[in-house]
């Protein structure tokens, strides 16, 4: 299954003429992945949107940290990151409301427990992108553990790490 199918999209429409090279290499390379590689890939993705639009807008700086984990943790070039991201963004914007759990608990159904504490680790890495993690956005990540049968302590750990970021542990200038 590549990434178009996964999304929705089916086969990607007929490249046409006025598209660039470039565009072409990367969806080329990216409908040769594995299926299972592009289903884990798709899911990673939309699963970091989810956190990056919990407070119903992406910044350039949470989309730039989701297109760095995309190509890192996949081994994708950056130009095929940035591509799997800005379908994974689109798609959440559609569709999040509907699909959040159910890409969630099919990354949970595909993943390793590693790759599902790796995963903690990146959303919060996302929402600590402005250097501020909003309670919305701790919300959300706290929900997706708790989705994907982490324990509390799991959660707590890896929350310790960005805890100078958290917007409830700031101190806050008195009123």
């Amino acid at each position: 299954m590549s990434l178009f199918d996964f999304f929705g999209f089916g086969k990607p429409a007929p490249i046409t003429p006025d598209q660039t090279e470039t565009v072409r290499k990367i969806v080329d390379a990216l409908d040769r992945l594995e299926p299972e590689r592009s289903r884990y890939l798709a899911a990673f993705a939309y699963v970091l949107s989810r956190v990056a639009r919990a407070d119903l807008k992406v910044s350039a700086e949470e989309t730039r940290a989701m297109e760095g984990l995309v190509a890192e943790h996949g081994g994708l070039s950056l130009e095929q990151a940035i591509l799997v991201v800005q379908i994974a963004k689109h798609q959440n914007l559609l569709f999040g409301g509907t699909e959040n759990f159910l890409v969630t608990r099919e990354f949970n159904n595909i993943s390793s427990r590693e790759q599902k504490l790796g995963l903690l680790d990146c959303l919060f890495a996302v929402a600590a992108a402005e250097d501020f993690i909003s309670a919305v956005e701790d919300n959300e990540i706290r929900q997706i553990a708790r989705e994907l049968g982490l324990s509390h302590e799991e959660f707590i750990a890896v929350r310790a790490r960005y805890r100078d970021r958290l917007s409830v542990l700031q101190k806050r200038e008195p009123l």
